[in-house]
Parts: C-alpha cells; sequence; structure tokens
C-alpha cells in the first residue's frame, strides 16, 4: 500500500498531514528539554543538599559512632545518585535531543522539496489543461464560423441576381473557414493528446513519486519517534544499575549501624576513670573534743556528680569542670597550653582521656620519626651516590637538607621521648590511685582488680614514683595494648620481678615476670575479627569463645586467655565493644 497509489488525489491533505508529523517531533523534544532541564535542577539541587547536610570541621570527634558513620555513607551514596541523574541528563542532551533536532530539520527541508516538485507538476499540468481548453474554444469558433461560411455560399450560389464574380467571393470565404476549422480540429485535437498523456504520466508516475517520498518521509519520521523513546528509556535503563547499588549502599549504611557499639564509644570517650564516691562516714559528736569544732565533710561535692546550673553537661563544661577537679586532686600543672588551650601532657582531662590523648600523640609522633627517619636516610643514599660519582650532581647541595632533617628528627624524638614520660607517670598515678592499700585509704566499697597480677606497690612507692623524672625508670602499666610502651605483664618498682629501664626511642621495652595462673571470671565471643597490631594483644576470629580473666579498667580493654596448639596458653588484651561477655555468678 502506498500513498501514490491509493492517495493520489489527496495532495492538500498529505502536505497537512507531514507537516502536522514533524510538530509531533518537534514537541517530543522540547519535551525531552523540559525533562534535562528537571534533571539537571534536581542533580543540582541533590549536590547542594550532600553539601549543606556534610558533616562540620568541629563534629568530625562524632564519626567514630556508627550512626554518624551511616550518615556520611548515606550523603555520598546520595551524591552518586546525583551525578547519575547528571549523566542521564547530559546523555538525553547530547544523544536524543541532537539527534531529534537532526530529523527535525532534515524532514522539514526533504518535506520542503517534496511539496516544491508536487506544486511544479501540478502547474505543469494545470498549464497543459489551460492550452487544452483554448484549443478547444478556438476549434469551436472556427467550426461555427465554417458553419456559417458554407450557408452564406449556398444562399449566394442559389441567388440569381448575384454576379459570378460574389458567388466566387462566398466561395472562396468558405474554402478559407473550412481551412481555419480544419487546423483549429488537427491543434484542439494534439493538444488534447499532449494532455491525456501528461495526465497520465501526472497522476500514474510523477505524483505518486511525489507521495511515496513523502510517505517514506514520514515513515522515517515515525520510526524515529519509536528509536528515540526506546533510547530515552535505554539511557535512563543504564544508569538503573549504579542507582541500584546506590540503594544498596544506603540500606549497607543502615544496617552497619550498632547501638549497643555506639554506646560502648560514648563510655570510652567519656570514662573519666574515677572510682565513684564512698560512704560519708558518720560523725558522733559526743565521741569529739567540745573545743574542736566540727569539720563538714559536705563541702566538696563528689566529682563525679557535677551539675551546673540549665540542665546536662555538655562536653566543653564537663572539660572544665573536671580540670578543676584534676587540677585539685593532682596539683597544679605547668605545662604549656595547645593549640586546642589544652595542657601539653593533658593533665587537665580524666585520667582514662589523658591516656588516651597521650597514646595518639605518641603514635602520631612516632609516624612523623618514621618518615623523617626515611627522608634522612634517602638523603644520606643521595650524598652518597653523588660522592662516588660527582656527574649526578654534588654532594654538598644535599648536605643542608640533610642537616635540616637530622636536627628535625631529634626535635622529633625528643618530643615522642617527652611524650612518653608523661604517659608513663599518667600510668603510675592510675596504678597509685586503683592499689588495694589505695583503695583501703580511702573506704571505698571494694575495688576493681588490677591488671599487674604480680603485686601492686605500696602507698610510699607511689609517692616515690611521683618524685622521679619523667625520663627515669617508672612504674608503669599497659593500660592500652595500643600504646606499644610495654606488655601487658609489668613490674612495680621493688617488687622484686624487674624494673622498667629506659631504652632509645623506637626500641621495645621488656620485662619479664612470673605471673601466677589467674581463675577465669567467665567467657566471653568475639562479636568481629580482630588483628593483634600491637604488642600486649592478640589475635581473635569471629565466633572464637575465650576466658575473660581481667574485666575492663575503664581503658576498653579486657583481658583474655584461650589455649594454643603447643596444650599451653595464649593470655592478652582484646577490644571490649569486640566481644560479648558473660561473667560467672
Amino acid at each position: 500500500m502506498s500513498w501514490g497509489t491509493e492517495l493520489w488525489d489527496q495532495y492538500d491533505n498529505l502536505s497537512i498531514h507531514t507537516n502536522k508529523g514533524i510538530e509531533v517531533l518537534d514537541k517530543y523534544a522540547n519535551f525531552l528539554r523540559d525533562r534535562v532541564a528537571i534533571e539537571t535542577e534536581y542533580a543540582g539541587k541533590l549536590r547542594r543538599l550532600v553539601k549543606n547536610y556534610q558533616p562540620k570541621k568541629k563534629e568530625e570527634e562524632d564519626n567514630e559512632f556508627t550512626s554518624r558513620q551511616a550518615f556520611r555513607n548515606l550523603l555520598k551514596e546520595v551524591g552518586d545518585l546525583a551525578g547519575q541523574r547528571e549523566v542521564v541528563s547530559e546523555t538525553l542532551q547530547t544523544q536524543i535531543i541532537h539527534g531529534v533536532t537532526v530529523l527535525s530539520k532534515t524532514l522539514r527541508e526533504d518535506r520542503k522539496k517534496c511539496l516544491t516538485d508536487g506544486t511544479m507538476l501540478q502547474q505543469t499540468l494545470s498549464a497543459q489543461l489551460s492550452a487544452l481548453e483554448r484549443a478547444k474554444r478556438n476549434y469551436d469558433k472556427a467550426y461555427r464560423d465554417s458553419e456559417k461560411a458554407v450557408e452564406n455560399y449556398k444562399k449566394a450560389d442559389m441567388d440569381l441576381n448575384l454576379s459570378r464574380a460574389e458567388v466566387e467571393r462566398y466561395k472562396n470565404i468558405m474554402t478559407s473557414k473550412i481551412q481555419q476549422s480544419d487546423d483549429a480540429k488537427n491543434e484542439y485535437a494534439n493538444q488534447l493528446q499532449k494532455t491525456n498523456n501528461l495526465q497520465q504520466q501526472h497522476y500514474g508516475i510523477l505524483l505518486p513519486a511525489v507521495f511515496n517520498r513523502l510517505q517514506e518521509l514520514d515513515e522515517k519520521r515515525t520510526r524515529g519517534i519509536r528509536e528515540f523513546i526506546i533510547g530515552a528509556a535505554d539511557v535512563e535503563s543504564s544508569v538503573a544499575p549504579i542507582i541500584a547499588r546506590c540503594m544498596e549502599g544506603i540500606v549497607k549504611a543502615g544496617e552497619s549501624i550498632n547501638e549497643k557499639e555506639d554506646s560502648l564509644k560514648v563510655i570510652e570517650r567519656y570514662q573519666s576513670g574515677f572510682t565513684p564516691p564512698t560512704d560519708i562516714p558518720f560523725e558522733d559528736l559526743s565521741k569529739m573534743d567540745p573545743g574542736v569544732a566540727p569539720q563538714s565533710n559536705y563541702s566538696s561535692v563528689p566529682y563525679n556528680h557535677l551539675t551546673i546550673k540549665g540542665g546536662t553537661l555538655t562536653a566543653a563544661k564537663l572539660k572544665k569542670a573536671r580540670g578543676g577537679i584534676l587540677n585539685s586532686i593532682f596539683g597544679s600543672n605547668k605545662n604549656s597550653l595547645t593549640a586546642d588551650g589544652q595542657k601539653e601532657d593533658f593533665s587537665d582531662l580524666p585520667p582514662n582521656q589523658q591516656r588516651k590523648k597521650l597514646q595518639a600523640k605518641i603514635a602520631e609522633l612516632q609516624h612523623k620519626v618514621d618518615q623523617e627517619t626515611n627522608t634522612r636516610d634517602g638523603l644520606m643514599k643521595m650524598k652518597i651516590v653523588y660522592e662516588a660519582n660527582s656527574s649526578l650532581g654534588n654532594p654538598m647541595t644535599v648536605e643542608g637538607q640533610l642537616n635540616e632533617s637530622e636536627h628535625e628528627l631529634d626535635k622529633l624524638k625528643m618530643s615522642l621521648k617527652k611524650y612518653q614520660g608523661f604517659l608513663d607517670k599518667a600510668n603510675q598515678l592510675q596504678v597509685a590511685n586503683n592499689s588495694p592499700q589505695s583503695n583501703r585509704n580511702q573506704l571505698q566499697n571494694g575495688h576493681r582488680t588490677s591488671r599487674h597480677s604480680n603485686g601492686s606497690a605500696s602507698a610510699d612507692d607511689h609517692h616515690d614514683a611521683d618524685d622521679q623524672p619523667d625520663d627515669a625508670g617508672s612504674l608503669s602499666s599497659s593500660a592500652s595494648p595500643e600504646s606499644g610502651l610495654g606488655t601487658s605483664h609489668t613490674s612495680l618498682p621493688g617488687s622484686g620481678q624487674g624494673s622498667a629501664n629506659e631504652n632509645p626511642i623506637g626500641e621495645e621495652t621488656s620485662y619479664e615476670a612470673e605471673v601466677e595462673m589467674l581463675q577465669p571470671l567467665g567467657t566471653c565471643r568475639a562479636l568481629y575479627p580482630f588483628e593483634a597490631t600491637s604488642e600486649g594483644s592478640i589475635p581473635m576470629s569471629e565466633g572464637e569463645e575465650l576466658q575473660v580473666i581481667e574485666n575492663d579498667q575503664g581503658d576498653g580493654w579486657t583481658r583474655v586467655r584461650r589455649a594454643n596448639n603447643t596444650n599451653g596458653w595464649d593470655e592478652g588484651f582484646v577490644p571490649t565493644s569486640y566481644i560479648e561477655c558473660t561473667l560467672f555468678a
């Protein structure tokens, strides 16, 4: 079925139909442009949303909580979603809309050519029909004139009153009119034949060819709309797997939230390491000296019951309040302040927080020492190469850099040694405050077991230890295996089981002690796998069962034990947040 055969007489309707079809194509192009604008705006708003809700610098310390980490991962996935919407927008713009625009322009040009050719054919046919009409009118007039001339001649020939010459004149006129009629007849027949031939060619070949071209043009437009709609859907489908992965990432971020782990992190962050206040003793006034005024035991509020007008303590207020209490307990510290307003040895923080800060500072300094050592070694190798082959470079050019590196390395080692001394002193204070003798002096109802299974120091020993300089041998407690400063089994000065001596920077301190086998306090199961990266800790795999031989002392580590393959026992520390404990009754 073709338009040229079936619609040979519908030139005007076909012209209108093809024009409407191209308008539909343009309408689809405008639809895509509006959609691209929406996609671009949506992606931009998602980008701004993610940017506006990114954690501020002051909130970075809260990123350790699983809920905060999940929210950050959510923002990342939403940012990736915005990127995919941008991909859809750009692909629709560069491929689909561009293709529609080019097709519409091509169709308009081809349609214009077809209509121009059709118009020329119509004009040619109309001209031929006009010529045929003129020939027919001329033939009709000539025929009537010839008939009249024949009638006049017959009348003249029968009129006896006319001369022979007059009759001859009528005869000549009749002959002339008959000849003109024959010529007009022949011209009419000729034009009629031309018109019929042209009309047959027009409606049988020429005009159908134009209509068939219009049909191809319209089918090309229809086929193009189909391909563009499918192509637009393919663009959307191409990003669907990535969007699905983004959704999976969001779900995974939500599933990663662990309320128990967050609660443990709150404990690790804010646990001061102090023991609860003891009972207030009863003062029997009848047994007191009447001349001595009774002293109030209520003047100093227990440090772990601090309240501030206005409601719950904020982190800043709690730090300020604890700082004042610590100064009263441990004495004033004349250390210089750090950039964030804290003391250099962090003595204005609670004991637990002080040790964590010192351990982090020591790890940071050790990393810098390692980096600077590598830099120095590289400069030394470069100098040796230059000295061996002067064509490669002048060894004096690296001499200044080498001296500067050596100076910087010495400064870092001094800082590292200083902070190790701070940590040793903080550990001494913890042991002094947690020893049985100290607890008895403070009349506390029970105490937490010390991690020193090989004995405790007396009050005098603690006093002596406090008077020692920072770089001297000191009483050391492995408050955390991550400190890297000692093992889990340490010795107290004067206990006869070893002492801690100062070693060069970068070397580990070794302690040897005879440790009695501790009775297990319960069992625990590993919730997560743990790789032992520091001395004093032991690795464990997820689901592994271990014995608890020492509870968490407030530093986030629990001492455990398990049987090894050599019929012996492995002991060490694991993160408390990585295990689920079941203690014996």
